[in-house]
């Protein structure tokens, strides 16, 4: 699958600038790929910039030889609109579904899906998306530039509860009326659509390849296609039963546009708890793991399963809501800050597979990471902030979900804050019921998967006012200068920015965000194209499974 063309891509400043900076250093080999890749430049073409061959990149895929059935462990979870998923888990069931228009791969590149070729002009304020071609629904319409802008326009829609597409599409949204500004969704023709930004934007690409991003019929827009099942990919919905296991089967009555091998993925719901999956794992009930966490990757290597590993900005991140007293009061959350050392999370949370993070969301894997210094841990200054705020007397409830490493990040942080003389209740739910209120709890932790640019994550959870912003956190020359950093596309240039939006973080005490993440996905032996994903993507079209 291609974007455009290397010499159309070379006359392109941006991506000559990249492709320059890697080459003095400046830019490592993924940093390169994802900037340039978003603007259009075909990963072919941007490795062979960089004077490397694709054949060599990580997430290189094999062609699997067709036909069986692959067993999954993964949440099943209930389905929804896409443009309110909150969880990785229901992109991949409906990934057989619903296809994306781009993808983000594991070596960092960009590349289509349901779109041939995108390409943006010089300064990112239009982006122009060039539909692929003989793609059928499985209801019989032929896919258009139609159903694009339609699902482009659903995406801007901020009146639509939960709907975080509109905060990644916040470019386009009129703020007065809550939907797309008129003009900026042009269809040009049958098979191409133009963006047309008020603004620079070099989100665009990203936040169309992340997984609220499934691409629906015009006609189901708002629906959920676990149950109207209309969608443009290969496979169909034979069984779902949330918290049991859900099955997708090739469709046999359409006739899909691309390559699909398995006949069969059922994805097993076998709890929260990592010791059920390795009991599953060791009785034959699975092939796959979503994710394998702490002593249980030495666990399921030891039983034969094959191992991947990837480096990625996941995290989690423990963060009082502003809503709720004594939260709203900047002492005390930095006393909060001050308290604990994020290394002993790491440590006891995740066994030390990860490194350590500052307590701003922006990671050295991002482009436009600032080397912003962490905070000095004194208990004693800690709890004289906390005295000096009235609050010594307060008591902390600190609440997680009841699972392996949010469960145990969030013990280690409760036991640093008495060790530094907070009062504190610990409080743990069972996620069956944790999920309901994530957004509201008054100091809870989350896990937060990995964006592709460090401005990503900034504007889904910390941007005043935008549904994931669980810290309630509100903060204008914040979001103006993250409104600036989205635009620059110079690297140095916009690290600047980010550098200030890191101290800010750091200054409000917006959270605790103690690691960065290292994922592992275990696999039996002969299944193909298993290997983890830094987003936990799981696409049942590219799997597949020795014969």
């Amino acid at each position: 699958m291609t974007q455009s063309t290397q010499d159309q891509l070379q006359t392109h400043p941006a991506a000559e600038m990249y492709a320059r900076e890697y080459k003095d250093g400046h830019l490592d080999r993924r940093e390169f790929l994802v900037r340039a890749t978003a603007l259009g430049v075909s990963a072919a073409a941007a490795y062979s910039m960089i004077g490397m061959s694709p054949a060599n990149a990580a997430g290189h895929r094999q062609t699997p030889p067709m036909g069986g059935t692959l067993r999954i462990q993964q949440e099943v979870r209930v389905g929804k609109d896409p443009r309110t998923y909150d969880w990785s888990q229901m992109g991949n069931l409906g990934r057989g579904i619903t296809e994306y228009l781009v993808e983000y791969n594991r070596d960092g590149s960009f590349s289509g899906i349901l779109l041939e070729s995108w390409e943006a002009n010089e300064d990112a304020t239009q982006y122009t998306l060039n539909v692929r071609q003989g793609i059928m629904f499985n209801n019989g319409d032929e896919f258009t530039a139609e159903d694009v802008a339609a699902n482009i326009r659903g995406w801007c829609d901020a009146t639509v509860e939960g709907n975080s597409m509109s905060t990644r599409m916040g470019i386009l949204v009129d703020a007065d009326t809550q939907q797309a500004i008129e003009g900026a969704i042009e269809v040009v023709d049958s098979h191409t659509v133009r963006l047309n930004l008020p603004s620079p934007d070099i989100t665009i690409i990203p936040g169309i390849a992340d997984y609220p991003a499934a691409i629906q019929h015009r006609d189901y827009i708002g629906q959920d296609p676990l149950e109207h099942g209309v969608g443009t990919g290969a496979y169909r919905l034979a069984a779902h039963e949330v918290g049991v296991q859900a099955v997708l089967e090739k469709n046999p009555d359409h006739e899909y546009w691309g390559e699909a091998y398995l006949d069969r993925i059922e994805f097993v719901d076998l709890g929260q708890d990592p010791a059920a999956w390795m009991a599953g794992a060791e009785s034959g009930e699975l092939d796959m793991t979503y994710e394998t966490t702490g002593d249980f990757v030495d666990l399921f290597t030891s039983i034969g399963f094959e191992v991947s590993e990837v480096t990625t900005a996941a995290t989690v991140v423990i963060r009082p809501n502003q809503n709720n007293p004594p939260y709203d009061n900047r002492m005390v959350r930095q006393a909060l800050l001050k308290a604990v050392d994020n290394q002993v999370l790491l440590d006891l949370g995740m066994a030390g597979r990860g490194e350590m993070a500052r307590d701003y969301h922006v990671s050295p894997i991002h482009p436009e990471w600032a080397d912003v210094p962490a905070i000095e841990v004194d208990k004693d200054a800690a709890y004289a902030m906390l005295e000096e705020a009235g609050q010594a007397d307060h008591v902390f409830e600190v609440i997680s979900i009841d699972d392996g490493y949010r469960r145990d990040t969030t013990d280690a942080y409760a036991s640093q804050l008495r060790d530094a003389g907070f009062n504190v209740e610990r409080t743990v739910i069972p996620g069956s019921t944790f999920w309901n209120d994530w957004t509201n709890y008054p100091l809870s932790s989350t896990n937060w998967n990995h964006r592709e640019l460090g401005v990503m994550i900034l504007n889904l959870a910390y941007r005043t006012g935008v549904p994931w912003n669980e810290a309630a956190f509100s903060n204008e020359e914040f979001d103006t200068l993250l409104d600036q950093a989205n635009g620059i596309q110079d690297a140095d240039e916009r690290r600047e920015v980010m550098r200030r939006l890191e101290e800010i973080m750091q200054e409000e005490g917006v959270a605790t965000i103690p690691y960065w993440r290292s994922l592992y996905r275990h696999y039996r032996p002969g299944v193909i194209n298993a290997e983890m994903h830094p987003k936990f993507e799981i696409n049942p079209h590219y799997l597949g499974i020795e014969a």
